[in-house]
């Protein structure tokens, strides 16, 4: 397994980018060559687009596999249902099969082990990056066309898995019930007795992993080390103060789940079921990262997994996750190429001063520690 040669920092890619005109392109070059016969490649060998040999002989042969199989895509999650409404616009040829929109990253494999050699097994998948790391020998290589534009230390470096969207931890809450909170410790204060709560486990969700590494550097700790964030929800629970429930949009518009920990264009959309709900981003260092786009190695639809990857990496995809307030990872690319959305980016909360991301190893040891640590730590 390929290891990220130094420790990634949030730049042009994750912060706010310059005023630029909007012009959106598709996922597809130009080409009128007509489609060879899909017999004729190996789609799951394949390993970009030149193997199919144009854009559109791999459309062609993606529209003949006739399905798409997904996992883990809520709708409501960075603009996920726009997104997969637009490619069943594109591609009426070809039927999206969502399944378990609900489920965490670790699930996502467990899906694939369980339907190997079925229909119904996931084509693609969208992770977070500790489950990524766990998972390589289920992904399959593939590098889009808009590769070279895709920062190195966001991608694995044959094409195994691919950061695609990201954004900072953030705190949500009620402000009709709560203040916000100005540091991490006024969490444990008896003002939030019973009402915290993160997106998930963190030993098998990204989202949940990232509250504990926000906790860790937050309590001067470093991404070396994710005892402190752990010592933190430990805390938390001996206080009466974290809520054990899986957060939905449900559970913020019913009020059950009232502060949140969770990806800042996650609790932004909140808004839309509870006017009150505001999200803080913490002063100080800020925690950031981006989730993972992988082809299952044994995808049922092979070609219609490329396409998919092609299609999520285009300047018109990358410019609906923006929409979703979530920070596209070409965004420094497009930015420069003037085909960013300039109103979006610049609707974007201000990034932190300080950000820092896991490399590979501080992940897969925080995934390790955690397995160790956490169930005793919170139970």
């Amino acid at each position: 397994m390929a290891r990220f040669t130094r420790r990634a920092r949030i730049g042009a890619g994750i912060a706010l980018a310059a005023t630029a005109a909007l012009a959106l392109t598709s996922c597809a070059s130009a080409t009128d060559a007509p489609a060879s016969s899909s017999e004729t490649v190996d789609a799951a060998a394949a390993t970009s687009v030149e193997d199919f040999g144009t854009f559109a002989d791999l459309e062609a042969a993606a529209k003949e596999e006739g399905s798409l199989n997904v996992i883990a895509l809520p709708r409501d999650w960075a603009n996920y249902g726009e997104i997969l409404d637009l490619f069943a616009e594109k591609y009426p040829e070809i039927t999206i099969n969502e399944a378990s929109p609900d489920v965490s990253s670790a699930e996502e494999i467990q899906a694939a082990e369980t339907n190997k050699g079925l229909d119904t097994a996931p084509d693609v998948f969208d992770l977070g990056l500790t489950v990524a790391l766990q998972s390589t020998d289920t992904f399959a290589p593939y590098k889009v066309q808009t590769w070279d534009e895709i920062p190195d230390e966001l991608k694995e470096p044959t094409g195994l898995f691919v950061g695609d969207y990201g954004g900072y931890m953030s705190i949500g809450y009620d402000s009709s019930k709560f203040d916000a909170p100005a540091e991490l410790a006024d969490l444990l204060s008896a003002d939030y007795k019973g009402a915290v709560a993160i997106n998930g486990d963190p030993t098998q969700a990204g989202a949940a992993f990232a509250a504990v590494g926000l906790a860790t550097v937050q309590s001067d700790g470093t991404l070396d080390d994710f005892q402190p964030g752990i010592d933190f929800f430990s805390d938390m629970q001996k206080a009466g103060n974290l809520l054990k429930v899986d957060v939905t949009t449900a559970t913020i518009a019913s009020g059950e789940t009232p502060v949140v920990f969770d990806w800042d264009y996650l609790n932004a959309s909140h808004t839309a079921d509870n006017e009150d709900w505001k999200v803080v981003v913490l002063d100080g260092t800020g925690y950031a990262g981006y989730y993972n786009q992988a082809i299952n190695v044994d995808a049922p639809h092979p070609a219609a997994a490329r396409l998919w990857q092609e299609f999520l990496y285009s300047d018109e995809v990358q410019n609906l996750w923006l929409k979703g307030g979530a920070r596209p990872v070409r965004m420094e690319a497009m930015t420069e190429a003037g085909t960013i959305d300039a109103d979006l980016a610049a609707a974007l909360p201000e990034a932190p001063e300080e950000t820092v991301v896991p490399t590979e190893e501080q992940s897969t040891n925080a995934g390790t520690l955690l397995g160790e640590k956490w169930a005793a730590a919170v139970q």
